[in-house]
């Protein structure tokens, strides 16, 4: 039996007919060879391109198409807590046999989830394969020296500006070279207003590609506007668990390289 992030057991089924909710996780599925078994994904679910082109779509990740989905006859649905919404993952309990719960905080996080999956879906011999190399890469970037600490505000909206909590994914990934995030209110993913004292107390901002697609030009403006050092950072590196998350460390030692 595997748990998931709810306590919940799970048995090994090889003749499994999975949907996926997470984009992150449909691109892990697929590095563990389980990709014929994928028969729905959402739109956001791009990777790997020429893999998930063929898989039936079942709307997004917050607006997921119950009737699409229940047609699909699938005996495992994954989901997250930060992707989907509770109310609809209630709702796929009521006609989907297994409802997969994941919930990665830490880069380590990247291990378990690998092995739940890969035990799950008796791929196990694949998911050790992706956790030996994902573990030595971690080691090897807590390995490298630190630089000095950073006070990073990682901005993943605007309209209203949007940042991260030090709780999330993202920021225990930037704390991996020594980058903090501020604490700027209640919940995980905040909205803030800029202000002298937030400008004065932070090194630079990232801006993430996604969820909002902030460009060059977007930093260009923000640094002459604050005054501060503002980078684009990928989003994808930075918030994708799963197989992208492997890049992830080595995109993280490029960042702390360039400060």
């Amino acid at each position: 039996m595997f748990t998931d992030a709810l306590g919940r057991a799970h048995r090994p089924d090889p003749d499994a007919r999975i949907v996926s909710l997470v984009p992150s996780i449909t691109e892990l599925l697929c590095t563990l060879g389980l990709a014929r078994q994928l028969v729905g994904r959402t739109g956001f679910c791009i990777h790997p391109r020429d893999v998930v082109r063929g898989i039936a779509k079942v709307g997004g990740t917050k607006d997921v198409n119950l009737d699409k989905l229940r047609a699909l006859a699938p005996t495992h649905v994954v989901v997250n807590i930060d992707e989907n919404e509770k109310p609809t993952v209630d709702l796929l309990a009521g006609f989907v046999p297994n409802v997969i719960v994941t919930h990665p905080l830490r880069p380590e996080d990247n291990l378990a989830l690998a092995r739940l999956l890969g035990g799950v879906f008796c791929a196990d011999e694949a998911a050790a394969r992706w956790c030996d190399a994902f573990a030595a890469a971690l080691a090897a970037l807590r390995a490298m020296p630190k630089g000095p600490p950073q006070r990073v505000l990682y901005c993943i909206w605007q309209d209203p500006w949007m940042t991260v909590s030090r709780d999330t994914y993202i920021a225990a990934m930037l704390a991996e070279i020594g980058w903090s995030v501020p604490a700027l209110g209640a919940g995980r993913y905040p909205r803030f207003d800029w202000n002298a004292a937030l400008v004065a107390d932070i090194d630079q901002v990232l801006l993430s590609t996604e969820p909002y697609r902030f460009t060059e030009a977007h930093a260009d403006a923000l640094e002459k506007q604050l005054g501060k050092p503002v980078q684009l950072v990928d989003g994808e590196m930075m918030s994708w668990y799963g197989s992208r998350a492997l890049d992830g460390l080595a995109y993280l030692r490029e960042l702390a390289a360039a400060r």
